[in-house]
C-alpha cells in the first residue's frame, strides 16, 4: 500500500503508483505535479507574508511516474507584488511549468456589502461517493482521492459538483498545505464534467490555471465544472472552487478534443 503520492528521494520526489492518471497508466494525472509544483513555491522565501493569487501550469509532456525534480524562483520581486516559476523535470527535459502571482497578505477593511458572495455549495456530507470510470489499474489518482459527488458522476455527461479529499498526503510524511489540497483537486474539472464519451473522445488539458480568492479551509475542496468542447478540437472546462465557507476561486483548463 503507498503512504503518499511522492515519496522523497534526496533532493527528488519519487512518484508512486497514486498519482497515475485516466489517460495513460505510466503517465501522472496532473493534479499531484501540480500540487508538488505548488509546495515547491511554498518553499521560496517569505511564503508566510505573501499568497498565491493565480498560477497557471503548462504541461508541456506527460509526466512519468518516476522520480522528478523541482526547482522555483522568483523571476520579479516586489514588495506587495511577485511573480514566481517553477519547473518540473524528469531527466534533463521539463515536463510541466508554472508561473504564479504572490500577493502580499494585508487586512482591509472592507464594506460587508463588497463581500456579498453565493452561499457555499451542499456540503460533502450531503453528496454521494462514486467511483471513477474504468481506468483499468488498482491504483492511482482515482483510489488516492475521495469523492462525493453533489451533482453529475464520471460516467455522466454534463456538468457535475463534486467535493475531493485526499487519502494520503502529497508527500510523505508531511501534512499537505492548503494550497496543495486544491492544487491536486482543481485539475478534475474535464474529469467529473464531461460532455463527450471517454470511450469515443479524448478531451485532455494542455494546461490548468488557478485563481485563489482565499486558500481553503478543511480538508474538502469542491470544484464545481462544466465541460465546453467545441467541433475545431478545442475546449475549455471551467470550475468554481469552494470549501464549506463558500467560493475560493475558479479552475480553467484549454482541452485538446479528438477522437479516439
Amino acid at each position: 500500500m503507498f503512504g503518499a503520492f511522492y515519496e522523497p528521494d534526496g533532493d527528488r520526489y519519487a512518484a508512486t503508483e497514486l498519482t497515475r492518471g485516466p489517460w495513460d497508466p505510466g503517465a501522472q494525472h496532473a493534479g499531484p505535479p501540480a500540487a508538488l509544483l505548488g509546495r515547491e513555491i511554498e518553499r521560496l522565501p517569505d511564503a508566510a507574508e505573501f499568497q498565491v493569487g493565480r498560477v497557471t501550469f503548462e504541461i508541456l509532456r506527460s509526466v512519468p511516474i518516476a522520480t522528478v525534480a523541482v526547482s522555483a524562483r522568483v523571476v520579479r520581486p516586489g514588495r506587495r507584488v511577485q511573480l514566481v516559476e517553477a519547473e518540473l523535470s524528469a531527466g534533463e527535459e521539463v515536463l510541466m511549468r508554472a508561473r504564479a502571482w504572490r500577493i502580499r497578505v494585508a487586512p482591509v477593511e472592507l464594506p460587508a456589502e463588497a463581500m456579498a458572495a453565493a452561499p457555499p455549495p451542499p456540503g460533502p456530507d450531503q453528496g454521494s461517493e462514486m467511483d471513477f470510470f474504468p481506468t483499468g489499474e488498482e491504483h492511482g489518482y482515482h483510489t488516492a482521492m475521495e469523492c462525493r459527488f453533489i451533482a453529475g458522476g464520471f460516467v455522466e455527461a454534463g456538468p457535475a459538483t463534486v467535493w475531493l479529499r485526499m487519502r494520503q498526503p502529497l508527500v510523505a510524511g508531511e501534512e499537505p498545505s492548503p494550497l496543495q489540497r486544491v492544487l491536486v483537486a482543481a485539475d478534475v474539472g474535464n474529469g467529473v464534467s464531461a460532455s463527450l464519451d471517454y470511450r469515443r473522445f479524448l478531451f485532455i488539458n494542455v494546461d490548468l490555471t488557478v485563481q485563489l480568492e482565499r486558500m481553503p479551509a478543511g480538508e474538502w475542496v469542491c470544484v464545481d465544472a462544466v465541460t465546453l468542447p467545441q467541433p475545431s478540437g478545442i475546449g475549455a472546462a471551467e470550475s468554481v472552487l469552494s470549501d464549506g465557507r463558500g467560493r475560493i476561486g475558479r479552475a480553467l483548463q484549454t482541452l485538446l478534443i479528438a477522437a479516439r
